[in-house]
């Protein structure tokens, strides 16, 4: 072991820990849950992106037991090679009927969604133009693309239209331009104006791509995402998402036509080069699109709660930014007093993770809150009490 190697990674995480921004995840004890078990402690938990409540769902912990007992723990291979089941296939088709699309395909994480769809779709002689808040996945697939790229400022329409202008004149690209934005952005719970995007991306014949991650599940009927709420979908080219948030499982997925499908089969390299999802995985994930599509009273409990907790924040004189979502920042300024106030809220019976750079720029950290279908409103009225107290020790209301 090179001690070159040691030395720079101790001086790396000293110099965090002075700052008091390094801190090992917390451990938990139990399943997700309105309320968990964390270090012995029973706390309110307002740090999962389980949006439904879907993770103890009974129709969907009944099919990863019966897929377990049929198929077994894994398929043992990628799937172009023997990893491809009959149940990704019914999986697969049971996301583009959701998200209404002509085809859908699995990925083996959201991450891996995005990083393989862009990189692969976008290549030499290509260009990029990606909000400037987009998530990592989308800047990491951008970057291990051969083709140009580009930001605009966050949800600034306008400067998009002027990148696109500049793209095709000054820049001469005769290729594809792929723009790329997230539907609700992760930090901060504003959307994306997909009508305001397709509107520029339609002048200078740019290709259309949401990142749905928070969205699918949450925004549009029945949660069918960001293009649905919109009405954007016959102007809407490529939508891609994950399957841990209100699918509480794990994977991603991209849905749009059938001939891109293909394509992504074809040559995209995390696809290829990854063993395909467990079967309890895939068979838990095609459940939760059943509940979705049969029970709409977990997306209405979902606002319910997210109207409900957002008004109380806000009543208590807290910054929750910009946010019209069930992700609500309460916004600090300070790292290390983000930090800290995440601590004390802990120990107050609130896990409410505090999120500081590199996540977001130091002047924007914040506690994230995001609320569930599964807690009840004495939950949360509970957790708003715990925010009045622990932010007045703090000094921030």
């Amino acid at each position: 072991m090179s001690n070159n190697l040691i030395e720079w990674c101790t001086a790396e995480i000293g110099a965090l820990k002075a700052r008091s921004l390094f801190h090992m995840p917390k451990v938990h004890q139990s399943a997700v849950g309105a309320r968990v078990m964390i270090d012995g402690k029973r706390v309110i938990q307002l740090s999962n992106n389980s949006y439904l409540g879907l993770s103890t769902h009974p129709k969907v912990v009944e099919a990863a037991h019966k897929a377990l007992d049929k198929y077994g723990v894994g398929s043992g291979a990628v799937r172009p090679i023997s990893g491809t089941m009959d149940i990704h296939v019914e999986c697969e088709d049971k996301i583009a009927k959701f998200k209404k699309t002509e085809s859908a395909l699995l990925f083996q994480s959201g991450f891996t969604a995005n990083v393989g769809v862009v990189s692969t779709l976008a290549v030499e002689g290509d260009h990029i133009v990606s909000d400037e808040l987009n998530h990592a996945s989308i800047i990491d697939g951008a970057r291990l693309s051969k083709a140009t790229r580009a930001v605009y400022k966050h949800k600034d329409y306008g400067h998009l239209e002027e990148l696109l202008k500049e793209a095709r004149g000054a820049k001469g690209i005769k290729g594809k331009i792929l723009v790329v934005t997230d539907g609700v952005f992760s930090m901060d719970g504003d959307v994306a104006d997909l009508r305001a995007c397709a509107d520029a991306c339609d002048k200078y014949d740019a290709i259309t791509m949401v990142d749905d991650a928070h969205a699918t599940g949450v925004l549009g009927e029945k949660g069918r995402g960001t293009v649905h709420d919109q009405h954007v979908h016959d102007r809407w080219s490529l939508t891609v998402g994950t399957l841990s948030k209100a699918i509480p499982v794990v994977g991603g997925y991209y849905a749009g036509p059938k001939v891109v499908k293909e394509y992504l089969i074809a040559k995209a390299r995390p696809f290829l080069f990854s063993a395909s999802a467990p079967p309890a995985v895939v068979a838990a994930v095609s459940a939760c699109f059943d509940v979705l599509e049969n029970e709409p009273q977990h997306h209405a409990k979902l606002w319910e709660n997210t109207k409900f907790f957002k008004q109380g924040l806000k009543d208590l004189g807290f910054n929750t930014g910009s946010s019209v979502s069930p992700v609500t920042p309460v916004i600090v300024g300070d790292g290390a007093k983000a930090a800290k106030f995440s601590e004390i809220l802990l120990a107050a019976g609130v896990y409410a993770q505090g999120i500081y750079f590199p996540m977001v720029a130091e002047k924007l950290s914040r506690v994230r809150t995001i609320v569930s279908a599964s807690h009840s409103r004495e939950d949360l009225q509970e957790a708003l009490d715990i925010f009045k107290k622990c932010g007045k020790q703090l000094g921030l209301i």
